[in-house]
């Protein structure tokens, strides 16, 4: 941590609230947060300030507040910034020095992220979990609420590419980046947040973003090279995929594989249909109009009905 993250700037904690209520494995804990603040006190860094983002599904502050990070958040003084309230970030263009693999089309008005974020360290607080259109989700995905707006599901087609291209733009405009991940309860089935929790009682951290994936996805039971988007980072050196290759400080994970899958549900379904199917080519039509309310809301109804189990 402290060869990564620069002493002199601020520091992002950048929490991961996939849906708004608590659920175990879907959401940043109160531990791994209040840990990662305490571990960065005691390593000189101060001036810390939590960022938060909103998303078509979820509610920013009902999360923040249910999750219980706001107490913590107010007895350590760190404030919380908001990326879509004026008053405190802006979007501004961005033009990447790197290759972009994927972006620029989506977005040929050009890529817009928060000026808040440049020359600040981020560290990312994901955890351990499945994802229906990623195979797994973690610290390289965290990064998606925080650099791209809510009109971000217009990548979903091309997501893998995505996740390499925002990690190149992290890599930027960061003075460090670093990632804490909670795999305390950890997230198996279609989520998130239409997971099972299940209980496994690690934590993860490390400033390699795609080392942390790989391992994780290995734990979870996946190879991580077969992962598009952690293979496509890793061949574009900006990390390491193969854990063949990274080395593991602390407890012996070599016999973790714990036979995880991301299986379907209705979300997946639909979402494969619409995002990778045949319905590919009225994507506009279904997402870029008042009709993407009807899937916030198939998607609420189905985590009411399926996220108790």
């Amino acid at each position: 941590m402290e060869r990564v993250l620069d002493l002199r700037t601020p520091t992002i904690l950048k929490d991961n609230i996939s849906w708004h209520f608590p659920f175990p494995g879907a959401n940043t804990t109160p531990w791994q947060l209040e840990g990662t603040i305490q571990a960065l006190r005691g390593s000189g860094y101060r001036d810390l300030v939590c960022v938060q983002n909103k998303t078509v599904v979820t509610d920013t502050f009902k999360g923040e507040d249910l999750n219980g990070y706001l107490p913590i958040l107010k007895q350590y003084g760190i404030p919380v910034r908001y990326n879509f309230k004026e008053e405190d970030m802006r979007w501004v263009l961005h033009t990447p020095k790197a290759r972009m693999h994927i972006l620029p089309k989506i977005f040929p008005d050009g890529i817009r992220i928060p000026d808040y974020f440049y020359g600040k360290n981020i560290v990312h607080l994901p955890t351990v979990k499945c994802h229906i259109y990623t195979t797994t989700t973690g610290a390289m995905k965290n990064a998606f609420g925080g650099l791209l707006s809510t009109n971000r599901h217009y990548t979903h087609s091309w997501i893998h590419e995505t996740l390499v291209d925002l990690l190149s733009i992290q890599k930027e405009i960061h003075s460090g980046v670093f990632a804490v991940m909670d795999g305390t309860t950890a997230g198996n089935g279609p989520g998130p947040p239409h997971h099972d929790p299940v209980v496994k009682d690690y934590l993860l951290a490390s400033s390699d973003q795609v080392a942390i994936d790989a391992v994780s996805a290995k734990m979870m039971g996946f190879d991580p090279l077969s992962i598009e988007y952690i293979h496509l980072a890793h061949t574009d050196g900006l990390g390491c995929g193969d854990p063949r290759d990274i080395e593991i400080v602390g407890s012996d994970i070599s016999n973790e594989s714990w036979g995880f899958s991301v299986g379907a549900n209705l979300v997946r379904v639909a979402g494969r249909v619409v995002w990778f199917g045949p319905l590919r080519g009225i994507q506009k039509f279904l997402f870029h109009t008042p009709m993407v309310h009807f899937f916030i809301l198939a998607r609420r109804c189905t985590t009411i009905t399926t996220g108790g189990r």
